[in-house]
């Protein structure tokens, strides 16, 4: 026998149990509840991403670069490591970085700026503000810019690479093939990786299923805290699901003096 429970009054007796005393006919009383109705509500208020997308958008920018020439050595090294440069000779490149100060600091990957003519960021409001390097670290492959702001920008809080657990969610934002403010999600794969690719050295590398696509280097890896603590830099081309990141702890002692 099957009940549908919400067509049936409040409480209820279940069916007779015949029992022997002293003739009568004993029922056993029990009660149950109508589920309440969940009230409606908006979409994003059941998914955890959505309100730290919200929280940090508007401290990520979208690279666009006019770039030099470069030897045909470098460039075969670039195209391996950041897909993002193409065969042809380069004229435009792509990136993501983030406000790391709110005077208009943020930080990239050094690749993404690497001889580099024009530096052009674009924030989450749509305005294209030009950029110059304040500093750049080619071997570690990070990279401070300036932006030509008189407006304050909301800086990206710097988490802990060394607190960060394998496992846990992170969110990668970037601008992928030109696509800016694109977002992915994944979880810490590993930790600690020490990478060492021509003349650039990796300390602390932390690696993602997170898909970081072309475009994505030099954009923030954040956790659930809204958080920065890694900064994207690269992908193995050949292969899927292979993200990598800089630890932000081996980036915050480098960049610190360069920071008003």
């Amino acid at each position: 026998m099957c009940y549908i429970l919400s067509s049936l009054p409040i409480s209820a007796y279940d069916e007779k149990e015949q029992q022997s005393k002293g003739g009568q006919e004993v029922r056993k009383k029990f009660t149950y509840f109508h589920p309440k109705k969940r009230k409606s509500q908006p979409h994003a208020a059941y998914n955890m991403f959505v309100p730290v997308v919200e929280q940090v958008k508007n401290s990520i920018v979208s690279i666009e670069t006019q770039d030099k020439s470069r030897s045909k050595d470098m460039h075969d090294i670039f195209q391996f490591l950041f897909p993002e440069y193409d065969s042809s000779p380069p004229t435009r490149g792509f990136g993501s970085g983030f406000v790391i100060h709110p005077a208009g600091y943020i930080l990239t990957s050094q690749h993404v700026i690497h001889k580099a003519r024009q530096i052009y960021a674009r924030l989450s409001n749509g305005a294209v503000k030009e950029a110059e390097t304040v500093w750049e670290d080619q071997s570690h492959d990070i990279a401070v810019l300036r932006l030509k702001t008189r407006k304050t920008l909301p800086p990206l809080p710097l988490g802990s690479s060394s607190q960060a657990r394998v496992g846990e969610w992170v969110i990668s934002i970037g601008n992928p093939l030109g696509l800016d403010h694109s977002v992915t999600v994944g979880v810490i794969s590993a930790k600690n990786r020490p990478v060492r690719i021509s003349n650039k050295t990796y300390d602390d590398v932390i690696q993602t299923d997170a898909a970081i696509n072309p475009g994505n280097s030099g954009g923030p890896l954040i956790n659930m805290n809204g958080e920065a603590i890694g900064m994207n830099a690269f992908i193995i081309k050949s292969n899927q699901g292979l993200g990598f990141a800089i630890g932000i702890d081996s980036i915050k002692s480098r960049i610190r003096r360069f920071l008003p």
